[in-house]
């Protein structure tokens, strides 16, 4: 029984060690400290391993709890009901939970709130875009960070970060901000901004 609970409790920590670069974020988001969304990125080129770790060891556990017991050859009564936590029920909820963890970074979004804000444009001359090159963004969630913060900022009129390309593509009116408060907003996530260019 003791190694049941060994096996849970080691799919329950990879699971969430596989999602922590992606959680992070929206912690921070939650928390107002975002300048540490970004502590947890180095784990994202190992979250497949983590992934297959979690599976292979709660699909380990599952095996335990389901294959036939052997019978014993005394009279004796053993019928007693194990503890919830050896239960398959609690196995489940892990389980259920793992799943749940593992596919933060597609549902992430949700946890971000609304930044989307009229744009009066004065002078369409002052319009300006800029591609920021960004290092640390790991995921979907890394993205919606970056845009967050970004849209707080009076003039910009659209962010579009991108975790795969590794920027933020940023269109602002020059009179109402500028490159710089929008590279100090990038940072203060926790990414850093390593270049940029006018588009």
């Amino acid at each position: 029984m003791k190694s049941e609970n060994k096996l849970i409790g080691a799919g329950l920590l990879t699971a969430i060690t596989a999602s922590l670069c992606c959680i992070t974020p929206v912690l921070a988001l939650i928390a107002g400290t975002s300048g540490i969304a970004s502590t947890f990125s180095w784990i994202e080129p190992f979250r497949p391993y983590l992934i297959g770790l979690t599976i292979l060891v709660l699909g380990f556990a599952w095996h335990q709890k389901l294959k036939p017991q052997k019978e014993m050859d005394c009279e004796c009564e053993t019928g007693e009901k194990p503890k919830f936590i050896q239960s398959k029920k609690f196995l489940g909820i892990v389980t259920v939970f793992a799943i749940v963890m593992l596919a933060f970074p597609y549902y992430s979004i949700i946890f971000y709130p609304n930044t989307e804000k009229q744009i009066i444009v004065v002078d369409k001359s002052d319009i300006k875009t800029t591609e920021f090159k960004i290092s640390g963004m790991t995921c979907a969630s890394c993205e919606e960070h970056v845009n967050h913060e970004v849209k707080k900022i009076n003039g910009i009129v659209n962010s579009k970060a991108s975790y795969e390309n590794g920027n933020a593509i940023i269109e602002f009116d020059k009179s109402k901000t500028s490159e710089t408060e929008i590279k100090n907003a990038i940072n203060s996530t926790g990414y850093k901004v390593t270049d940029r260019k006018e588009n």
